[in-house]
């Protein structure tokens, strides 16, 4: 058998030609009916869909675990979808981050623009420690700029009384988490039964504990594919962590950004793993075309701006690896295989990989499916790349 397989195609029709019974867990991130920038695949209720989750619980073995991401604003219709479906709802996690954007309007440029009136600009935005906004590369930088050029963040002075008067004003607040549907399918008579006879119905607490040492100590034995600090021993998955080592893991992640952790105290009690970066995005993928994500500018989902450049992996909303071996590790049983039906670029598949577990991916775009094999090739090394179909 492969390590590794993605089927290209719908996923309903996918995990139709799947045995019943068959995956240990489903791990997966949906698309989140948001509509993002107008595109289809963001709007075609496929996450509301009872027959995705219905496939998925057949393929389940009895007490296997999904873990679905979802919108904050969107998140409780996938979610009775889920629960209509056959699932138990176990929990929700909630995945929380400094690097959000506000997509919201300005109540009172809208009121200016109403009336026909030109606002003066009074110069560039500036964040509370002193740096210009700079829109074209996503950051803030020092220095002065050309602002029309160099697409630099204004600001300018309302132009009426009635914009006056709402000037502060808007219609949305900054996304700073993604919430996570924990589902188990029923068991068959107790947990310790349904377990001894399918190796399913249980998390792993133990290998999921969350070290207790600060993020901003760098420790080797916590460093991620990237090498990064995260909050979890490598060892873990091997159940090596116990009671004195780590805390109970939590239905709480962060980023480890200082927008995140402020004022959670000691932060390192929880998981924590920031967004992917551009090596955790694009390892396995020289010789692929770069592009952008979007043909027109604007930033992706995964909080990486579409005006920094193309990028061999372009798909919009990849997930960082460490946060999915975080959650393949709490759900599926060692040497387990997991499901993703909503595979993308193969953040899961990979993720799979590095704790030992087999896959099984689907994915609608052909493209998106073969960045997906590359990720997952090269995770597994030139000796064993041959195992992914």
């Amino acid at each position: 058998m492969s390590r590794a397989r993605i089927i290209v195609g719908d996923c309903r029709a996918s995990m139709a030609t799947l045995p019943d019974a068959s995956v240990d867990a489903v791990v997966c991130d949906p698309p989140y009916e948001l509509g993002f920038m107008g595109k289809a695949w963001d709007a075609s209720g496929i996450a509301y869909d009872q027959e995705v989750w219905r496939q998925a619980l057949r393929v389940l073995k009895p007490g296997g675990h999904l873990l679905a991401f979802s919108g904050s604003r969107t998140y409780h219709r996938m979610a009775c979808a889920i629960e209509d479906a056959g699932f138990e709802i176990r929990d929700q996690i909630m995945w929380v981050y400094g690097s959000g954007f506000p997509k919201s309007l300005d109540v009172s440029k809208a009121i200016d623009r109403a009336a026909g009136a030109e606002r003066v600009v009074t110069g560039p935005k500036v964040t509370g420690d002193g740096h210009i906004q700079n829109r074209k590369n996503g950051s803030n930088n020092f220095g002065t700029f050309k602002m029309a050029q160099d697409g630099v963040d204004i600001m300018t002075a309302p132009a009426t009384d009635a914009a006056r008067q709402w000037s502060g004003w808007g219609t949305a607040l900054k996304p700073a988490h993604e919430p996570i549907c924990m589902a188990r399918k029923p068991l068959i008579g107790t947990v310790a039964a349904n377990v001894l006879a399918h190796g399913t119905g249980a998390i792993n607490v133990d290998g999921c504990r969350v070290e207790g040492a600060p993020p901003s100590v760098p420790q080797p034995d916590l460093r991620n594919v990237t090498g990064r600090a995260t909050g979890f021993d490598a060892k873990s998955r091997n159940g090596e962590m116990s009671h004195a080592t780590g805390r109970w893991p939590a239905n709480f992640i962060h980023d480890g950004s200082e927008e995140a952790t402020a004022g959670l105290g000691e932060a390192a009690r929880f998981f924590y793993t920031p967004k992917a970066g551009r090596e955790d995005r694009e390892e396995g993928l020289s010789g692929f075309e770069e592009r952008r994500v979007f043909g027109n500018g604007g930033a992706s989902l995964d909080g990486i701006s579409n005006t920094s450049g193309p990028r061999a992996n372009f798909h919009p909303t990849v997930k960082p690896t460490d946060l999915m071996r975080y959650l393949c590790r709490l759900v599926t049983p060692p040497g387990g295989t997991v499901l993703d039906p909503f595979t993308g670029s193969g953040s899961t598949g990979r993720a799979a990989m590095l704790e030992g577990a087999q896959f099984i991916g689907c994915e609608l775009s052909p493209e998106y499916a073969e960045i997906a094999r590359a990720r997952i090739r090269y995770t597994l090394g030139p000796l064993f790349a041959h195992e992914v179909e």
